[in-house]
């Protein structure tokens, strides 16, 4: 794996567990998120297990490639809800950016990473 696909994964791996533990433990920032967008906690909690989940991808893919494949599209169609979902709501550009940034490093690493293993 390259260089740039490892130091990516890096980075959406500590992005995506620290924001998937905060959903699935609930603390009172992302009840109050929830509530925002008109999502249960038990909802938010789920979107944080599937951020898990895919943190967990993108570590496996270090041994296997086609998983951080499968957790980066994955994360890509989960940051693609969020912006839609914070739109919708009216949240104003700084609140709806770290869903489209995430997406878009999440695109570069499945770039990466595919490009890496050709």
């Amino acid at each position: 794996m390259k260089i740039a696909a490892i130091a990516l994964a890096c980075v959406l791996v500590l992005c995506f567990v620290s924001a998937g533990a905060a959903k699935v433990l609930a603390v009172p920032a992302m009840r109050e998120r929830a509530a925002h967008v008109g999502f249960s906690v038990a909802a938010y909690r789920a979107i944080g297990v599937l951020e898990l989940a895919a943190a967990l991808g993108v570590l496996a893919a270090l041994v296997w490639w086609p998983l951080g494949v499968a957790a980066a599209a994955g994360l890509i169609l989960l940051m693609a809800g969020a912006a839609i979902v914070h739109a919708r709501t009216g949240d104003p550009l700084p609140q709806l950016a770290p869903a489209v940034v995430a997406g878009l490093i999440c695109a570069a690493y499945l770039a990466t990473l595919i490009g890496a293993n050709r």
